[in-house]
């Protein structure tokens, strides 16, 4: 398969796929829960339905309520205490109002927990560091790795691009969060900072599998530097491809049977890896093409 050769279909396939998720970040951004924002969180047990219990919190006046499964018999309420009218009082009066409610439907509050907008800010800023401190590590370990590559790539170009196709990864979860934010309520939490990071790790780890078959040719052939590329995308691609499969069958058992408590980190997970497969074969390797090329002609350029 020419893949390199076909490089400017991929680039326009990933543009078209990351542009709507971009412009949806940058217009409605992502929707918080309340490990960003602060809230409460109360955990149910009794006989109710998801819709029912959401309809009973409801009437206390609360915002943002999401409710989901936490075991066999339980459901786990979260409701966001911001811009409240100050008539329904402090998170305490809140929360002896809903089991004033509960108990009249015959349920039992077993466990509450508050996030306050000081930890909320601080997770916020940790999860905004981590994924920076990620990239960074990455780039430097990326370029170490392949500081003996022979010519005509540099060890930096390997890292930058292998930076530019995690990029592309965790912008097109972060689109699709913001789009199901918007038109489905869908919220982010602590976990889908964990789901970003876990893709931006199993992207480079795909990345870096082509990048090591690069390096292993252009030592053992002696041939233009395209043509080495395309051939090593094509000797990993059963592997990569198989790898990430197997990895996609056991994420699609645990969305449809793990639960909604972490059906959302799945997709994240799903969507991540997928597109971190895409991006390795597609988009990373055909980049040092370009990276190449442009260096070349610059330096004719220059004559």
């Amino acid at each position: 398969m020419n893949i390199v050769g076909r490089r400017k279909l991929w680039f326009t396939i990933s543009i078209l796929l990351i542009v709507p998720g971009t412009i949806a970040l940058f217009v409605w951004g992502l929707k918080p829960g309340i490990d960003f924002t602060g809230g409460q969180e109360i955990e149910v047990a009794g006989q109710i339905t998801q819709s029912g219990l959401h309809d009973i919190v409801a009437q206390i006046g609360v915002k943002e309520i999401t409710v989901t499964t936490s075991g066999s018999d339980r459901l786990l309420v979260r409701y966001s205490d911001k811009d409240l009218a100050p008539e329904l009082g402090d998170a305490q009066q809140i929360r002896q109002n809903i089991n004033v409610l509960l108990k009249q439907k015959g349920l039992t509050e077993t466990s509450f927990s508050s996030v306050g907008p000081s930890v909320s800010e601080d997770i916020t800023r940790r999860a905004l560091f981590g994924v920076a401190l990620a990239s960074i590590a990455i780039l430097l370990y990326v370029a170490f790795a392949f500081r003996n590559t022979p010519p005509p790539v540099s060890p930096w170009s390997f890292g930058a691009t292998a930076i530019i196709a995690l990029l592309h990864d965790a912008l097109f979860v972060l689109g699709i969060f913001a789009i199901l934010g918007h038109f489905f309520g869908v919220q982010i939490d602590s976990l889908f900072v964990t789901a970003i990071l876990t893709v931006i790790g199993f992207s480079v780890h795909d990345t870096i599998v082509v990048y090591d078959r690069i390096r292993e040719n252009l030592r053992r052939l002696n041939r233009p530097f395209e043509e080495i590329v395309n051939i090593s995308i094509n000797e990993t691609l059963a592997r990569s491809l198989n790898t990430s499969i197997t990895v996609v069958i056991v994420l699609l058992a645990f969305y449809l049977f793990g639960g909604e408590s972490i059906k959302y980190f799945i997709l994240a997970l799903l969507i991540g890896i997928i597109s971190g497969t895409y991006s390795s074969i597609f988009n990373a390797s055909p980049l040092l093409v370009v990276y190449n090329n442009w260096k070349i002609k610059k330096a004719k350029a220059k004559r």
